[in-house]
């Protein structure tokens, strides 16, 4: 699986403390990048730009920062976004940068695809228990999902585990293998009811023969 290749500029920033929200109603954000080989500065991005950034990387694709006015490079990972807790409004964004030829863990989020046919025969639901697999690969090589084959789960009674999940081959994977992924989830409360429907005829069957008091 081949990673996005995803760039993003970021200025230098003067406005600092509690004047950035003055930045943020002109549609600016403060970010902090960090990392080995990085100088602290304050920078910041227009809104727009970065949430397109950060839709398309999430968290587990690496992105290639520059700062304007500059000539480095550095392959980073948003690793800490800052909401309003008022409004659904970022306020600030961490990158980290990262070494390319040194491995990283992050959180790869769980894709399912295909039907259960354990799922169909119980007449129950595909319940997922587990969204993300923690991973170890190069920045690089993340994968951006890791896809589920649910036809694979065939018993009503089954389950499908961490260890189901194809994983490549330059990717480790740190979660514990056994840990479930997906089950299948009957719903017992139409079962009972059932149950309770059937006994009250019989209740009923029984009050009606002669000789019922």
């Amino acid at each position: 699986m081949t990673t996005e290749s995803i760039s993003l500029e970021l200025s230098p920033r003067e406005v600092l403390g509690k004047k950035v929200k003055r930045l943020r109603r002109q549609g600016v954000i403060p970010v902090h990048l960090y990392g080995p080989g990085v100088d602290p500065q304050p920078l910041q991005c227009a809104t727009t730009k970065l949430v397109d950034v950060l839709v398309r990387a999430g968290g587990n694709t690496a992105v290639t920062v520059t700062v304007q006015g500059g000539r480095e490079t550095h392959l980073a990972f948003a690793r800490e976004i800052q909401w309003s807790p008022r409004r659904d409004d970022i306020l600030h964004v961490d990158f980290l940068a990262v070494d390319a030829s040194r491995p990283v863990s992050a959180q790869v989020p769980i894709t399912l695809i295909g039907d259960s046919p354990g799922a169909r025969t119980a007449g129950g639901t595909v319940m997922q228990q587990l969204r993300d697999l923690n991973v170890e690969a190069l920045p690089l090589e993340v994968p951006r999902e890791l896809e589920l084959d649910l036809s694979m789960l065939t018993e009503p009674d089954g389950v499908l585990r961490a260890a189901d999940i194809v994983i490549p081959g330059n990717v480790t994977l740190l979660t514990d293998p056994e840990d479930v992924v997906v089950r299948i989830e009957v719903l017992r409360a139409v079962e009972e009811e059932v149950f309770t429907e059937e006994g009250a005829e019989a209740s009923t069957e029984s009050e009606d023969e002669p000789g019922a008091e």
